[in-house]
């Protein structure tokens, strides 16, 4: 007698870490749950929420009264769960929102299958694994929960609590099931990679140990560290990762969110106070190493001298790729109690910013054209026949530009998964254009 699908209809909203736990709901609901094309269509209504800051929290609310308002007059009704980080820092909105039928929350994340299942009045299956969602190219392997630091501008510790790494053995398991998905790449996340571990009482549980037992993985060809704080990268754990190799990607995403002293201090940042120490490290033990950050412009009490300074060192270090934030100021940070600058000068010295970086990501691609590239196939592209988009290992998933790759008449024929190699023909700001070799 065949079993009943659970039909299952899903909103992600945020970072990668959020990605995952969604996955690893869906995952646990086994092979009977398949995707719903709509609210509509389905028995569950799963919206993973982000918190962190006051657009993600709107966009999060209006994705909750948009599938509210589409099963409204369905009988039976779908089960409408909200989860994440909407629900962990403002608890559960029964009042406001009582469409809601399960609230799930952060602080409960191992229970989230379980809640579900009473709620649709199934049984989970024993054994299951993530549901993976990023396609056959890549895939996030979440190594902590929660964060330790107190950054006066950030709500992370309060939405996800102190940092909690998981268990190396654990960590290797899933590893090993996502590779044996095909899945070539893996990006390796946390709010703070470099302190995997910290908090536990395992001697082995540190992020050197975890990448020696990622790497001879079967069918791992890159391994992307994301999110490296630079108390972190300290001379031994760059001296480690110099003498690494492949497929460990020399690609180092370091959060240096502003370049003064007096506004890191501010911010209350746990390091150093110039963060030139630390892309001096970098670049010592590993002259090819890409380097990405991310900046905040308009953080209470930047003045103008403050913000050029700001630009004199992203003019200096030539970051490939950047990110860059206007400051929103968050309810419940110190960082929030502040005298606040005008959203418009906020705004103007984020384009400032960005106007520099996209000349400086232009000129360093430029210097590529006509280099021969590894690259990742990831997808079709929808507007032009036989042409495919990817990545090559300097562009890290969703954050960074993307790479269009075609292959000759006559020549192999492209699929999400893909590795091939390829010359790049031109270049945009952010972007490559290649051609697959003969």
């Amino acid at each position: 007698m065949s079993i009943k699908k659970i039909r299952v209809f899903t909103i992600s909203l945020g970072c990668p870490k959020n990605r995952v736990d969604t996955e690893r709901m869906l995952g646990a609901l086994g092979d009977n749950m398949i995707a719903a094309e709509s609210p509509e269509e389905s028995d569950l209504v799963l919206i993973n929420t982000c918190g962190f800051i006051q657009p993600a929290v709107e966009e999060s609310v209006q994705s909750i009264l948009e599938s509210a308002d589409a099963i409204a007059d369905i009988t039976p009704k779908p089960i409408l769960a909200v989860a994440g980080c909407l629900v962990s820092r403002y608890g559960k909105l029964e009042e406001e929102m009582p469409e809601v039928d399960l609230w799930l929350s952060t602080f409960d994340l191992d229970t989230w299958p379980a809640l579900a299942a009473k709620a649709l009045k199934r049984e989970l299956p024993q054994e299951h694994q993530r549901a993976l969602s990023t396609g056959p190219a890549f895939a996030y392997l979440k190594i902590s929960e929660g964060c330790s630091h107190s950054c006066n501008f950030c709500t992370i510790p309060s939405i996800r609590g102190p940092q909690v790494s998981r268990e190396p053995a654990g960590l290797i398991t899933e590893a090993k099931q996502i590779l044996a998905q095909g899945v070539p790449e893996i990006v390796i996340v946390g709010q703070d990679s470099t302190a995997y571990g910290s908090d536990l009482s395992n001697p082995d549980a540190n992020l050197k140990y975890l990448i020696e037992q990622l790497l001879p993985l079967k069918g791992l060809e890159w391994l992307r560290l994301m999110y490296l704080y630079p108390a972190g990268l300290t001379d031994s754990m760059l001296e480690f990762l110099a003498k690494t190799g492949k497929p460990f990607l020399p690609y180092f995403d370091i959060p240096i969110q502003h370049a003064h002293p007096d506004i890191l201090s501010s911010m209350g940042r746990p390091f150093a106070r110039d963060p030139r120490k630390v892309i001096d490290r970098v670049r010592k033990h590993i002259p090819d190493a890409v380097l990405r950050t991310s900046i905040i412009v308009g953080y209470p009490g930047e003045t103008d001298e403050h913000f050029k300074e700001l630009l004199k060192f992203v003019k200096e270090t030539r970051f490939q790729n950047l990110g860059v934030f206007a400051y929103q100021a968050e309810e419940g940070t110190p960082a929030g109690d502040m005298e606040q600058l005008p959203e418009e000068l906020r705004e103007e010295r984020r384009k400032i910013l960005m106007e520099m970086q996209a000349s400086i990501s232009h000129e360093i691609l430029e210097e590529k054209v006509g280099e021969t590239i590894q690259v990742l196939v990831e997808e079709p592209n929808e507007e032009w026949d036989g042409l495919f988009t990817g990545r090559v290992w300097f562009q890290a998933p969703e954050v960074d530009g993307i790479t269009y790759i075609s292959a000759p008449e006559g020549g192999v024929e492209l699929a999400p998964g893909m590795m091939v190699e390829a010359e790049i023909e031109s270049v945009t700001d952010y972007d490559l254009v290649t051609l697959v070799l003969p």
